[in-house]
């Protein structure tokens, strides 16, 4: 059997995602952010393109690195304003019965107990199709905005984050055993008390003596996405990640990144086949190269290459503004995004100006990779990277929303189809399943919820 691609929907709630400018074009959709049909329709559309899941980003603060002012976003609507990703999830699930759904929440920002509840919520009404995308939040605004002084370090959020998991992971795999819900009417007995369990978690970061309030979902753990390629972001990756996001545009950057995830899952006890690596990748397609041509021209005309600049500025902590075109931009440790810091720079097959960084930064598809022409052109691209660098599948980004999607979904989805790469119909019901395939919809013997906390496990039970 061909290896299959599995493909998630980019997307932000949010006037404008990545694709800096595009709200302004006339068949863009996405000030529509705000209407609950927005959100339905491109659920049912993904749906349609038998998607794994619909991925959405988030971020907790504004982007005020650029000129040291947040003026240059709010003006230019660069993910901002910015609503609650969590929220438009239940509607989409109503409408769909096999779309996953995978939410952006922050180690660094939020509370292990009350967040595993609300995923958990989310994972019961969805009936298993739920996933967490792990971030530990860099902007210093986000730090502000709630009451520190100044943002947490770098290696210190992966601390918190790899504790934030294993709590979580406590709370949704070792707090209530499977049968503990009885609802035994004749002897009043809902739950059984010894079967519900205190965690009585004490670590550096975070005391959580539990128990879970809700009960085991069908994923118990909501599929877990990771997007770090930091040093440290590769090792929290490669011990929790299941799907791991890897940006970048060189094949040989993305191949070198996806074997330095295995290898170091391996470390962990994990298997190869237990971890899932998806790229980057914008689709510009149409029926004749000439048409998916004019659509570039046509989209690349409303693209912000001052929005792209700006956010790159906030993401990396380089004010661009602060620079000559001329001068030449060289990596430093950051406190930002460090796998961003060195796509231009020693991730960069030469050094780059200023000036060349701005260009290639102003361009459509900037973040990843880029497909321009037929279905057939598509489809032979996306093969060749799939093969060139080991990924499994990609974050498809949209141009103009829902255009891009529509225009994917009618015509490269038909040509994966038939080459035998790309599902023709859903087979399983959970999104883990749909992912990797099995029957229980639960993590794996060999990841460390499971394998490494196990260990340990020797909580009490409630009693009367």
């Amino acid at each position: 059997m061909k290896k299959q691609i599995h493909l998630n929907a980019f997307e932000m709630n949010c006037p404008g995602h990545l694709s800096h400018g595009l709200w302004a074009h006339p068949e863009d959709q996405r000030t529509r952010y705000k209407d609950l049909s927005y959100w339905t329709q491109l659920a049912q559309l993904l749906e349609k393109g038998k998607f794994d899941a619909l991925f959405l980003a988030d971020v907790l603060g504004i982007y005020d690195t650029y000129e040291q002012s947040a003026d240059p976003a709010v003006r230019l609507g660069v993910q901002i304003p910015a609503n609650d990703p969590m929220l438009v999830i239940p509607v989409m699930a109503m409408v769909t019965k096999h779309l996953g759904f995978a939410m952006t929440a922050s180690t660094t920002y939020e509370q292990p107990f009350s967040f595993a509840r609300r995923m958990s919520t989310l994972d019961h009404l969805t009936k298993g199709r739920i996933a967490w995308n792990v971030v530990t939040s860099t902007l210093q605004s986000s730090a502000y905005n709630f009451g520190l002084t100044d943002s947490v370090k770098h290696d210190e959020r992966y601390e918190i984050a790899d504790e934030f998991l294993e709590v979580c992971y406590k709370l949704w795999e070792h707090s209530w055993d499977d049968d503990a819900v009885v609802k035994d009417w004749a002897n009043q007995l809902y739950v059984e008390p010894s079967k519900v369990n205190f965690i009585d978690h004490k670590g550096k970061h975070f005391s959580v003596p539990g128990p879970h309030l809700s009960e085991p979902s069908l994923q118990r753990t909501p599929l877990i996405y990771q997007a770090g390629t930091s040093g440290k972001g590769k090792e929290l990756a490669a011990k929790h990640a299941e799907c791991v996001f890897i940006g970048g545009y060189r094949p040989e950057v993305i191949k070198r990144n996806v074997e330095d995830i295995h290898r170091q899952a391996a470390l962990f006890g994990r298997k190869s086949g237990h971890i899932k690596t998806f790229g980057v990748l914008t689709v510009i397609t149409g029926r004749t190269t000439e048409e998916a041509q004019r659509k570039l021209a046509d989209y690349s005309s409303y693209f912000s290459q001052e929005g792209a600049v700006l956010h790159y500025s906030a993401n990396t902590g380089y004010d661009l503004s602060e620079y000559q075109d001329e001068d030449y931009l060289q990596y430093t440790e950051t406190n930002h995004g460090q796998s961003l810091a060195a796509l231009f720079t020693k991730d960069a097959a030469k050094p780059k100006t200023v000036g060349e960084i701005k260009h290639e930064l102003g361009q459509i598809g900037n973040r990843g990779l880029l497909a321009v022409g037929t279905p057939e052109q598509v489809a032979d691209q996306m093969e060749q990277w799939i093969d060139q660098t080991g990924l499994d599948g990609f974050n498809l980004m949209q141009v103009i929303s829902p255009g891009t999607l529509q225009d994917f979904v009618e015509l490269v989805v038909p040509e994966l189809q038939r080459r035998g790469i790309y599902r023709k119909e859903y087979e399983t019901a959970t999104l883990r399943q749909q992912v990797f395939g099995g029957t229980s919809g639960r993590l794996p013997e060999d990841h460390p919820a499971i394998s490494q906390l196990r260990k340990g496990n020797t909580h009490d039970a409630i009693t009367y």
